[in-house]
């Protein structure tokens, strides 16, 4: 009997370390002013059109049902705040591109219950200074994180998007 309201705290704590996972770690807002050093600057719209949106799809290896995509954006720097669905729920992720390379991403929302260690720097700095080779792949390897293989992907393919959007931000400019 005694052991009965411990066992009942442990099942509780165990229960509800998945609702830990979820959180705002930092606004899209504040990533934006971070990345780029200077106030927010008014954002820019990128119009998808057809190549735009089977290039998207082709990495998302999925339909991708927007329009335009805001992005901001100080000389040869841009800014994505892009959502993919890691297992059921969305991951929000900033991603500051420079000089056609990753400068950082950051998890900026997590909605998922489990996987969240995608957010801590020791993963996303495996992004730092990666770029886009022609067949859309990352030149260079991320390697995963157990139980959080959907979230790694999601990550992963994000980051091949927001470099292939600065790419043709840069080539209309």
């Amino acid at each position: 009997m005694k052991f009965i309201p411990l066992l009942s705290l442990f099942i509780v704590l165990f229960n509800s370390s998945n609702t830990f996972a979820k959180g705002v770690y930092q606004t899209p807002e504040a990533f934006i002013h971070q990345a780029l050093a200077i106030p927010t600057p008014k954002a820019n719209i990128f119009w998808l059109d057809g190549n735009a949106q089977k290039t998207i799809e082709t990495i998302l290896a999925h339909r991708f049902n927007k329009l335009r995509l805001r992005y901001w954006q100080k000389n040869n720097e841009t800014v994505w705040v892009l959502n993919e669905i890691g297992k059921e729920s969305l991951i929000t992720v900033g991603i500051h591109i420079k000089d056609q390379k990753i400068a950082q991403t950051k998890v900026l929302i997590y909605r998922e219950s489990r996987g969240d260690e995608v957010r801590h720097p020791f993963f996303t700095d495996q992004f730092k200074s990666a770029k886009l080779k022609n067949d859309l792949e990352l030149n260079k390897h991320i390697d995963g994180i157990t139980g959080a293989t959907l979230s790694v992907r999601a990550l992963t393919k994000l980051s091949r998007i927001a470099l292939w959007l600065d790419a043709q931000v840069h080539l209309k400019g």
